[in-house]
């Protein structure tokens, strides 16, 4: 069967890196040679005066509203067709993805200040994900590229309902062989937000990495965020999965689970119980999110707790969707962390979350889906009205 791939404009060349390496061009793209230094591609940062919360709970000035990413990106390969099988699917389309690089995107495209760290291959698909990073105003200088390793695939099966089921390419793939010596840790301490998944935590040398990273976030107090993104696919076993998610979780100050990793992690408890919730509310953490894709989310922290309902929409792809709703929030409390006191507040970036998230599903892919902030604005007065 011959497969269709539909392409991807891609924006202006990539700047060479900082490190003296020689260079070769092809289609617009400085391409690296093999070389010991890692590859850079610097876009310039943007700071907003912020705040941020010391590990005494108190509040106290941080010079930026940056968010810093971290792990996978990827190229989904997504059917035109929906409710075909991947070997019935007659035609796919290619969409950039990887959850921390969406999540990137999304704030970039709510006005926000995003930077994503991880590594991609030194291949047509690595160079055209640094692009769209770019294109989409992402600080991209904490990317690395490999020359020995492909980018990450995923073929992503749609069902008629939206809902996906996963194929991935990686054996490994590049963003598996990041190194501690390749992280910008100045990058990360500049940060207002790190936020970062579980995907990551699978395999060495990335593990080391991801977890060299937490700590230097954590020691320079910023703020820590938290979305597993489960994808059993990847892991060893199914207890595996669990222990690896749950060997991060006191760290974090921010955490958002789905529905489904929720009954996961709690082994099928109710996932509609609060004492079950609970019962993943560490002492340190600020805020538990439990999203329920059409239906909204629930909120958890120490003094209050509720659900904010989402928007209505027909869904066509749910890719994305949780992606789009932690851009959602995160790019809110990057501004003001205060909002995590203040439930009226709270309730309101939830609402504009979860209509981030609604947004996406609306379209196929997830980072062409990722709504821009004038038309979130305008959704959520439509729905008022």
């Amino acid at each position: 069967m011959a497969l269709q791939f539909a392409s991807f404009g891609l924006g202006a060349g990539l700047p060479p890196s900082s490190c003296h390496h020689p260079a070769r061009f092809r289609n617009g793209h400085v391409k690296a040679s093999a070389f010991s230094c890692p590859s850079l591609v610097s876009i310039p940062r943007f700071k907003v005066k912020g705040k941020v919360l010391s590990s005494d709970g108190f509040l106290e000035t941080k010079d930026t509203s940056l968010v810093v990413c971290f792990g996978e990106m990827l190229i989904d390969f997504v059917p035109t067709i929906s409710g075909l099988s991947l070997a019935d699917a007659p035609a796919f389309e290619k969409a950039p993805g990887g959850a921390p690089a969406n999540v990137a995107v999304g704030i970039a495209r709510l006005d926000g200040s995003s930077a994503f760290i991880g590594k991609v291959g030194e291949d047509e698909f690595g160079y055209m994900l640094a692009d769209i990073l770019k294109e989409n105003n992402v600080n991209n200088e904490g990317m690395r590229f490999d020359p020995a390793a492909r980018t990450a695939l995923a073929f992503v099966t749609l069902r008629s309902d939206g809902e996906r089921e996963f194929m991935f390419y990686r054996n490994p793939s590049a963003d598996m062989l990041l190194q501690e010596a390749e992280l910008d840790l100045d990058l990360i301490r500049k940060a207002k937000i790190f936020h970062y998944g579980s995907i990551s935590l699978i395999t060495e040398p990335c593990k080391s990495a991801h977890i060299a990273a937490a700590k230097t976030a954590k020691d320079a107090g910023v703020i820590l965020s938290y979305d597993p993104n489960l994808r059993l696919p990847l892991w060893p076993s199914l207890e595996s999965a669990r222990e690896g998610i749950l060997s991060i979780w006191e760290i974090s100050d921010i955490i958002k689970i789905s529905e489904e990793e929720l009954t996961f992690l709690t082994k099928e408890e109710d996932p509609y119980d609060d004492a079950v919730v609970r019962k993943l509310f560490h002492p340190n953490l600020t805020l538990l999110l439990v999203t329920e894709g059409p239906h909204g989310c629930r909120y958890y922290t120490k003094e209050f707790s509720g659900r904010v309902e989402s928007l209505k929409v027909e869904a066509v792809d749910t890719t994305g969707a949780g992606d789009a709703f932690v851009a959602g929030l995160l790019s809110k409390l990057a501004v003001d962390l205060s909002i995590l006191e203040n439930e009226e507040q709270l309730r309101d970036a939830l609402k504009f979350a979860n209509a981030c998230g609604a947004m996406t599903v609306t379209q196929r892919g997830a980072i062409p889906a990722l709504p821009t902030k004038e038309a979130v604005l305008n959704v959520i007065l439509k729905s008022v009205r």
